[in-house]
C-alpha cells in the first residue's frame, strides 16, 4: 500500500529564523535602551523595527525619536555611540553563535503615517455625497490620544 503525503504538512514553515531573531532583537534592544542605558536622551527612543541579514551578522534597528526635530541628530549620534554597549548586552541575553553588529537608523515612516491618519480623520464617512450631509451633530471619530 502506498501512502500519500499531504504537501502542505511536509512544507517548511514560512517564518524564517532571521525574522524570529529580528523580533527578539527588537524586544531586547527596546528593553536595553529603556532600562540599562545611562544616557537620558535614549529614553525618548522607540524601537519600531529590526531587520537582520540572513547570516545574522548585522542588525539594522529602526527607531522613532520622540521630541523635536532639533534633537534628532544628537540622539542618533548617542545611539551610534551606544551601539557597542547594546551589542554586548545582547550577547549576554541571547544565545546566538554571533552577536549581530547593531546599526541604528531613523524610522521615517512614523511622521508620514501620522500625517496620513490626520488626513483620513478629516474625511467624511463613506457613502455621503458631501460634508453638508453630515448634519450639525456630527463629530469625527478620533482615536484615543489625539
Amino acid at each position: 500500500m502506498i501512502m500519500q503525503v499531504d504537501p502542505v504538512v511536509m512544507s517548511k514553515p514560512t517564518f524564517k529564523r532571521a525574522e524570529r531573531v529580528a523580533d527578539q532583537l527588537r524586544i531586547e534592544v527596546a528593553d536595553i535602551l529603556a532600562k540599562k542605558s545611562k544616557d537620558p536622551r535614549l529614553h525618548s527612543v522607540t524601537v519600531t523595527d529590526v531587520e537582520v541579514t540572513k547570516d545574522l551578522r548585522i542588525a539594522r534597528v529602526y527607531v522613532s525619536i520622540l521630541g523635536s526635530q532639533d534633537d534628532k541628530p544628537g540622539i542618533l549620534k548617542a545611539l551610534a555611540s551606544a551601539a557597542g554597549f547594546v551589542r554586548s548586552e545582547l550577547g549576554r541575553r541571547l544565545e546566538l553563535r554571533y552577536t549581530p553588529e547593531v546599526k541604528f537608523w531613523a524610522d521615517s515612516n512614523g511622521p508620514r503615517a501620522e500625517r496620513i491618519l490626520e488626513i483620513l480623520d478629516t474625511l467624511p464617512p463613506a457613502g455621503l455625497e458631501s460634508a453638508t450631509d453630515l448634519g450639525a451633530d456630527y463629530t469625527p471619530h478620533l482615536p484615543e490620544g489625539r
